[in-house]
């Protein structure tokens, strides 16, 4: 590295990058700006304790979708709509699971059933629990020893990762196809393992998926205790479960995601920042996803507040139905192509609220260059992960039709200890890492409307 007229030069490759002094004191107004007067925090509080959990088709949802669009006009959007996506509406219901033990005596398990699972219709589905460890274990089984069993998919969550998101791709095929796998063998139900990287008893929700041409039967998750606790039982012991639930598909329904920007001076062509609104119908959705929607809105905000005139149109995006569908970000995208819009950059956060460490790159090799190229201006702020290759959900679709897409990347050690539980509240986040967030956001979003 050296230093020619003010100016620092990056050589990756063959590749030479400039970023002038002028952006890395850009880079400190901005994060000056945010942990001053960021609007961030207190705007998750009233998201999270004045609506709470937001699972698609509630009507704590549509209440969502009129806080989202009033935040975004606050900010200083001069355009603000709402996008029409039709979602599906799973609902929860009363939902039970109890054991029996060889003593003859019942106990309680918490539990929750998996996101779009259909439930028992409210009667009692019984048998004897059979415990696999692996889905290759399972695969062994004859049917035979499956047949109106159920099957407790017990595969732990890997600690060995240090990358936490690594150990939720490994664990997530069971939460996927627990209940497909069971229902080919003839069992009743399914129970895994919560994906969980925290030793308790909390357990986790999240999507499943059932194959087509298969019977819909139900699949719950429990906690990491309990299904230790449960191992140690089918050890020494034939055990019984009941299940009693009322979860289930009740169709589609019209909704939105809540869409603001601000128009750029130069041309129109769309920076896009975003993250989902909706969250699983547990918790209050802070850090999965209202920390991204308000990150979000504050990096418009702080582009109004600091005066920064945008050459390219910043648009934030809050997507509808991330958790259980990504209708809101397949709208997105078929939208984009029908109106034959210019897309330049697309960012999601949807890893949590937690201090920033990096921004995930999911492009072609010069542009990911380029980016990695200004990562010095962003070292002062914690972020030095330019080295990831991925984007957020609801940008698949934008990142299918060639646009450069990507995704904070948070610290992740805590995340999955409340990922889609109870647990993931308000107060499980920290305002200088939230706003942090922001701050990255807000600097990678200025070097791209500078630079491209």
């Amino acid at each position: 590295m050296k230093k020619i007229a003010g100016t620092t030069l990056f050589l990756l490759g063959m590749v030479v990058f400039g970023q002038t002094k002028e952006d890395s004191i850009q880079f400190s107004k901005i994060s000056t700006e945010v942990l001053n007067n960021g609007k961030s925090y207190n705007e998750l509080r009233e998201l999270t304790k004045n609506i709470g959990h937001r699972l698609s088709g509630s009507e704590a949802y549509e209440k969502s979708v009129k806080w989202a669009e009033q935040k975004l006009r606050d900010a200083g959007a001069d355009k603000v709509w709402l996008q029409e996506v039709m979602v599906p509406v799973w609902e929860r219901g009363k939902e039970s699971l109890h054991i029996k033990t060889s003593s003859g005596n019942w106990k309680s398990l918490k539990m929750l059933s998996l996101g779009n699972s259909e439930g028992t219709g409210g009667k009692d589905v019984s048998g004897e629990i059979i415990m696999v460890k692996s889905i290759e274990e399972y695969n062994r089984l004859p049917a035979e020893k499956v047949k109106d069993k159920i099957v407790f998919f017990n595969y732990p969550f890997s600690q060995s990762f240090i990358e936490t998101f690594k150990g939720y791709s490994d664990a997530a095929k069971y939460r996927v196809t627990a209940a497909s796998l069971t229902a080919k063998k003839g069992g009743k139900f399914a129970i895994i393992r919560s994906l969980s990287s925290a030793f308790d008893d909390v357990p986790h929700t999240g999507a499943m998926r059932y194959e087509d041409n298969i019977s819909k039967i139900p699949a719950v998750a429990i906690g990491s205790t309990t299904a230790d606790e449960l191992e140690a039982l089918l050890k020494s012991q034939k055990i019984t479960a009941t299940l009693n639930s009322n979860c289930g598909m009740k169709g589609e329904k019209l909704s939105h995601s809540v869409i603001g920007e601000m128009t750029g001076k130069k041309d129109q062509s769309i920076i896009v920042v975003g993250g989902h609104l909706d969250s699983w119908d547990v918790g209050e959705g802070a850090h999965d996803d209202g920390a991204g929607i308000v990150q979000s809105i504050e990096v418009l905000r702080t582009f109004k507040k600091l005066g920064i005139k945008n050459n390219h149109t910043i648009r934030v995006v809050c997507f509808a139905n991330e958790e259980n569908g990504v209708k809101g970000g397949i709208q997105y995208g078929k939208t984009v192509k029908e109106n034959n819009e210019k897309h330049l950059f697309a960012i999601e956060s949807d890893a949590g609220g937690f201090a920033p460490r990096g921004i995930a790159l999911d492009m072609d090799e010069a542009k990911r260059k380029q980016i990695q190229g200004w990562s010095e201006l962003f070292l002062p702020y914690g972020v030095y992960n330019f080295s990831e290759r991925f984007s957020g959900t609801d940008l698949y679709p934008l990142h299918d039709m060639g646009i450069p897409a990507a995704e904070l990347i948070p610290d992740s050690q805590r995340y999955f200890d409340i990922h889609h539980t109870e647990e993931d509240t308000f107060e499980k986040v920290n305002r200088r890492e939230l706003l942090l967030g922001a701050v990255a956001m807000t600097q990678i979003i200025y070097m791209i409307d500078k630079n491209w």
